[in-house]
């Protein structure tokens, strides 16, 4: 607590002296930009992660950045979507997941949470879905790999979850409302989005172009024509040679987007000759990506 109030002190000698005319237009209203739903782990801090400042997200956290569906459940959840979308006209929405996800850890073992803490039980019961689907589709995976898997299948089903919300159905029937799936590795501060045409997680700065608010390129946004696919797939092809997975699944998602980029790029008429130039880019990389799978396996 010491430490706490210590920094209460320094925070009104330092940001509030530094920040009056800000601070001041805030006294008068909020207008964040994005709608941030994440975890409550304390390691997340959305912030400092997007070096926003004050006023710039308006924040959910909950334990496993869960977005229970429309009627499903009396917290606070749905009221924030609501007035964040229809109070506050926010056309942007982020959910993001993290590393090491302790509610993604207790979704293997919710038996034991209804006896120890059934709270968190009841809690975790809106992200059942996630963990039928990995156990599913995903047997041969354990340990710090299947909680990897859920934590990036996690922030998919959540996504589709805020879906069934009225006011987000019809924002993005208007077209006036982006959704982006997140995930950030606390091990190394990289953040990695959803990108829905190679299914598969990438550097944001993949997701840039001309299209969509602010020039970010939603996960329901596509190409419109061969040539634009065709700068999309190079795109992709040069944010995931600067990929460095971290773990065996996360290499193994690497070669599986690689595959498909190579396959879009001859669909959309890559020229051979450009097609064996990315293979020589890549030819260092897949190796080191399949060799951690290996390593993974023995």
């Amino acid at each position: 607590m010491k430490k706490l109030i210590r920094g209460l002190d320094e925070f009104r000698k330092t940001y509030v002296h530094e920040h009056q005319e800000l601070l001041e237009q805030l006294s008068h209203g909020q207008k964040p930009r994005v709608l941030f739903i994440t975890c409550s782990d304390s390691r997340v801090a959305p912030n400092l992660i997007t070096s926003t400042d004050i006023g710039e997200l308006f924040v959910i956290r909950n334990a496993g950045n869960i977005v229970p569906p429309f009627g499903a459940a009396n917290g606070g959840e749905g009221g924030t979507i609501e007035y964040a979308i229809t109070a506050l006209d926010i056309k942007q929405v982020i959910v993001c997941g993290h590393s090491h996800c302790g509610a993604m850890k207790g979704l293997l073992k919710l038996n034991k949470l209804q006896a120890d803490m059934p709270l968190v039980y009841d809690w975790l019961k809106h992200a059942e879905s996630t963990r039928r689907l990995v156990l599913a589709n995903y047997p041969h995976q354990s340990g710090e790999e299947l909680i990897e898997t859920l934590v990036a299948e996690n922030v998919l089903i959540q996504i589709e979850n805020l879906k069934t919300y009225p006011m987000v159905r019809a924002k993005l029937h208007q077209g006036e409302l982006n959704i982006y799936g997140w995930i950030y590795e606390i091990e190394t501060g990289e953040v990695l989005a959803y990108d829905a045409e190679t299914h598969t997680y990438l550097p944001p700065q993949s997701q840039l172009s001309d299209k969509g608010s602010n020039g970010l390129r939603s996960c329901d946004l596509e190409p419109d024509s061969t040539s634009e696919k065709l700068k999309t797939v190079r795109t992709k092809l040069k944010a995931l040679l600067a990929v460095t997975p971290h773990s065996a699944g996360a290499a193994q998602l690497a070669i599986r987007s690689l595959q498909e980029l190579f396959e879009e790029a001859s669909e959309f008429g890559m020229t051979n000759r450009e097609l064996r130039d990315y293979h020589s880019l890549f030819a260092e990389p897949i190796q080191a990506w399949a060799r951690r799978v290996t390593a993974s396996a023995n």
